[in-house]
């Protein structure tokens, strides 16, 4: 990618990569040399530039401690054959930090910004991009308020920084849900669309229950009546019954467009596979996995790419998930995914950039 934007960049007196076991990441522990940071005031962003990553300074009145006003994003660069870092679809992630900003009344980050802060940062940190098989760098960008005044109402100051941290696989199994017809991650009306902060602090307390009983995850249903489900904790889901893959629309506002799943809705139709984009009801899903037609369910989202899911327990009964063949759609789309990753499959739908 071609920079424009000549940003400041004052490097870390010391790097960590000496000291960085890149054999033994844990996700989201270890960070990298530098960050990206951009200032909102006066209606404008200001003083873009590349600093080493450290603590920031936060008044005890700062409007997000008190009101919750923080978006992210997620994604990653990998390191293909060729030592090329590559990143995947960045651009959709710029698009859903500014519709996540318009639901949480934040400004709006211009793409250049965007893509200059992110293209140069992680050139700047580019050895901090795993070579090992199945690792990469996870580029996390995030804006919040800065404004010092506790009051209900949107902040007039803002701060977008961007972290980069190295990581291997998510999940190193395939994974245990659990369908959650009590707790509510999101209603009609709600934020559940966004990818705010508060969303997730909303959902630690279902999960932790669920994970005290021996699964990974919760299968969220619709808030009014719990007989849909929605998506899962970190991602969104997908099953395959009869032979047609089926996951849930993301035009209620109440489920996060997921950038991994959009990915594989496209390569579904690519590979022209039988696909619905509607809800499953609880009842559909407990009669598929009694009468043996669920053929996979697996997870979609950028931590993990494609979680597959081994157990799921519906109405207090487990049910385990038949062994999947080599050909079966989640293991092909995984390996394709991959392949436009690391370079060694076509990016035939331009979701690469290179750095």
């Amino acid at each position: 990618m071609k920079t424009q934007l000549a940003l400041p960049i004052t490097k870390i007196q010391k790097s960590k990569l000496a000291e960085t076991d890149f054999s033994n990441l844990v996700f989201g522990r270890t960070l990298s040399d530098h960050m990206f940071v951009a200032d909102y005031k006066d209606g404008e962003w200001t003083d873009l530039r590349i600093e080493p990553y450290g603590p920031l300074s936060i008044n005890p009145a700062n409007a997000t401690l008190h009101y919750g006003q923080s978006i992210f994003e997620g994604m990653k660069a990998y390191r293909n054959a060729d030592g090329k870092i590559l990143v995947f679809r960045a651009d959709a992630n710029w698009r859903r930090l500014n519709e996540s900003a318009e639901r949480m009344c934040m400004p709006e980050l211009p793409e250049e910004i965007f893509m200059e802060g992110l293209s140069q940062l992680i050139d700047l940190d580019r050895e901090w991009v795993p070579t090992a098989k199945g690792a990469s760098l996870y580029v996390r960008p995030y804006m919040f308020a800065m404004d010092d005044y506790i009051g209900v109402r949107p902040s007039d100051t803002y701060k977008f920084i961007i972290l980069t941290c190295p990581v291997g696989n998510y999940y190193n199994k395939p994974v245990s849900v659990k369908v959650e017809t009590t707790f509510t991650r999101a209603t009609e009306g709600g934020t559940g669309a966004a990818k705010t902060a508060g969303n997730y602090a909303a959902s630690l307390y279902p999960a932790r229950q669920a994970q005290k009983a021996g699964y990974d995850q919760l299968l969220w249903t619709d808030g009014k009546s719990h007989s849909k489900i929605e998506e899962s904790g970190t991602m969104n889901i997908m099953f395959k019954i009869n032979g047609k893959l089926i996951t849930a629309p993301t035009n209620t506002g109440t489920i996060l467009k997921g950038i991994t799943r959009d990915s594989v809705i496209q390569l579904a139709k690519d590979w022209n596979e039988p696909l619905e984009e509607r809800f499953l009801t609880v009842g559909e899903l407990e009669t598929a996995l009694k009468n043996g037609t669920l053929d996979e369910a697996f997870g979609t989202g950028t931590a993990a790419t494609i979680a597959h899911v081994e157990r799921i327990n519906v109405n207090g009964v487990d049910y385990m998930l038949p062994a999947k063949p080599a050909d079966a759609f989640s293991h092909r789309v995984l390996a394709e995914l991959d392949g436009i990753k690391y370079g060694s499959v076509a990016d035939t739908h331009d979701w690469i950039i290179s750095i």
